[in-house]
């Protein structure tokens, strides 16, 4: 049993789909997927389908949206399974949950190698933190749930898991820059800042790079159209971590050529309190 959240939905059973054609039970799906094996309140459920104000229908209709759930479940379980639909799906006072299997769930794998890169990262542990932190983003196939009409619950869920997509992204780079991986993360980091023009995390990440790969000059066009976008879109300066890295770069400051290296703590330091 697999289900898959990190892109569009999919939820198989034996190889078999068990994923609804219909937008509610598609939202009550990926709902239980997300919290699998936690209980959903029903309260929470009816939310997601119907906003504040459900029809006085509500609870009926959502009790005929898990038996339709539970119905694709016995069909993709066959007749020798040794667990029932209910087995999977299950009822609990005042909600449902899903009962997934470890592993099964591509968020809970997802988390799971977030935390131990984050881990890794604090004990300045790199290779291991960079493997985990790639491992994990590799688990996205596009947008979370882009096939799936959102309600306000999944709505927040959604929005949660894409920030921490990029804040992930952002630590993976940190840890390949601080093991001199400059070279090979130029294309990837000018792109990243194509698609996110205004994110100081990436910009500072990009210069830091191009500076270490002998291009202070490009390194500081980088930091100059951020600097006109941030003044002509929202009317602000840089902040004071990008304007520090700036300095450092027009001052060829040696803290940034340093990658991470045994006995090397006070240049880190140093770097970290230009680019962090």
């Amino acid at each position: 049993m697999e289900i898959s959240l990190l892109g569009p939905l999919t939820a198989e059973v034996r190889g078999a789909s068990v994923v609804p054609t219909a937008a509610k039970p598609r939202q009550i799906l990926a709902l239980l997927g997300i919290h699998a094996n936690r209980v959903l309140p029903v309260r929470t459920l009816m939310e997601e389908i119907w906003g504040a104000e459900p029809p006085h229908s509500a609870l009926a209709t959502l009790h005929t949206y898990i038996l339709q759930l539970r119905r694709r479940l016995t069909t993709a379980m066959g007749p020798d399974t040794t667990v029932g639909a209910k087995g999977v799906l299950v009822t609990q006072y005042g909600g449902y949950r899903w009962e997934a299997p470890p592993g099964a769930v591509d968020v809970t794998r997802y988390e799971a190698l977030v935390a131990a890169g984050r881990a890794a990262s604090e004990a300045s542990r790199h290779e291991v933190a960079s493997g985990c932190f790639r491992e994990a983003l590799a688990l996205w196939r596009g947008p979370a749930l882009v096939d799936v009409r959102i309600g306000p619950v999944l709505r927040i869920e959604v929005a949660r898991l894409e920030e921490s997509r990029l804040g992930v992204l952002e630590r993976c780079l940190e840890a390949d820059l601080r093991l001199g991986r400059h070279v090979e993360l130029l294309s990837e980091l000018v792109e990243l800042i194509g698609h996110h023009p205004l994110h100081e995390g990436l910009h500072a990440q990009c210069m830091t790079a191009l500076y270490r790969a002998g291009r202070p000059w490009q390194a500081l066009d980088v930091y100059q159209a951020l600097r006109r976008r941030l003044v002509e879109e929202l009317g602000l300066e840089p902040s004071p971590r990008l304007r520090r890295l700036h300095q450092a770069v027009l001052a060829a400051d040696p803290a940034l050529d340093e990658r991470e290296a045994p006995g090397a703590g006070a240049r880190s330091a140093l770097l970290d309190r230009l680019t962090g």
